[in-house]
């Protein structure tokens, strides 16, 4: 049976919470209307509104509750209904969320799973279409995961929310529609560890979230043109599964890296410096990026020329092979 990403994190949920009464799922609009997206749909219909309730506008409330009800020994999974609008919530994450495990000396528990939709390709307005994960994966004390799959997309939300630490768990909702014949419930790889989607051996393609599809196409793309790409999701990006990423530059001996976020301090740049560092040897070529450009998110009929595309992918390939 086909299972779209949207609905194996809403399983995802419907599942955590049967099995563990001390899950809560809260957010803006995610119970009767089940979230713009409808990933929370029938939680609150199944569950009761004591378990998936609907919160005040206020992101920095949301994340406070969740921080407090943690605390008290519930695992929550607080929404946050788009990108842009975490930033209210920025100083609850970063000065409370991530930094109370560490500063009691791991004597207070933070299980929560924040849920973010991240990322372009859906023709939004303003703070609808933004990728912060820099942020996020730059703040230790957080961990940071993105599905590129629906099968991850179920298998890392089970795992995040059975974590006793706080999970960023980011959403790439221009894929909330693709498709996976899988049968739920599934369980991938730890999310903690990269996964090579395709085997190749001349250059190493290293992607996430919604990038790990368009990469995927790339590599069919590159498949005409006699060039054997390697893609590689990343599914964490703190920690980074730099173990897998070496493993794959040290087979290829090339490195472009894939994200939608601008380039400057992305997360592209901390791998460049891994590969740099781990594989110097076993490069032929300067690792390159394909990414968002170094400007605001443009207006929805720019961007499909401001996000990466294969053809973006490609003529990186070409050139790292040109070396």
């Amino acid at each position: 049976m086909a299972v779209t990403l949207a609905q194996a994190i809403n399983q995802a949920l419907h599942d955590a919470m049967t099995e563990d009464e001390r899950v809560l799922v809260f957010g803006e609009d995610v119970g009767k209307l089940g979230g713009v997206f409808r990933v929370t749909d029938k939680l609150q219909e199944t569950f009761s509104e004591a378990r998936c309730f609907d919160t005040p506008l206020a992101e920095s409330g949301i994340i406070g509750t969740a921080i407090g009800l943690a605390m008290y020994g519930y695992r929550p999974v607080p929404e946050m209904q788009f990108d842009g609008f975490t930033y209210p919530a920025f100083e609850q994450i970063v000065s409370h969320l991530a930094k109370m495990p560490n500063r009691s000396r791991g004597t207070v528990k933070l299980p929560v799973t924040i849920r973010i939709p991240y990322g372009g390709g859906i023709g939004a307005v303003e703070h609808h279409s933004e990728s912060p994960e820099a942020y996020w994966a730059h703040t230790q004390g957080l961990k940071v995961f993105t599905p590129g799959t629906p099968d991850d997309a179920y298998s890392m939300m089970r795992a995040a929310i059975a974590m006793d630490d706080p999970v960023i768990f980011l959403e790439p909702k221009r894929r909330y529609w693709m498709k996976s014949e899988t049968e739920l419930p599934v369980q991938t790889e730890a999310p903690h560890r990269a996964v090579v989607r395709r085997e190749g051996t001349d250059v190493s393609v290293f992607c996430y979230g919604p990038m790990v599809r368009t990469a995927m196409e790339a590599a069919e793309a590159a498949a005409d043109e006699g060039w054997s790409l390697e893609v590689v999701d990343l599914r964490s990006l703190n920690p980074l599964d730099t173990p897998t990423i070496v493993a794959s530059v040290q087979r290829t001996g090339r490195a472009v890296v894939v994200h939608e976020a601008a380039q400057t301090l992305g997360m592209g740049a901390e791998i460049a410096a891994r590969i740099q560092e781990r594989a110097f040897y076993s490069l032929e070529a300067p690792v390159l990026r394909a990414t968002g450009y170094d400007t605001p998110y443009p207006p929805a009929k720019l961007e499909e020329f401001w996000l990466p595309d294969v053809d973006r992918i490609l003529d990186l390939v070409e050139r790292t092979l040109a070396y």
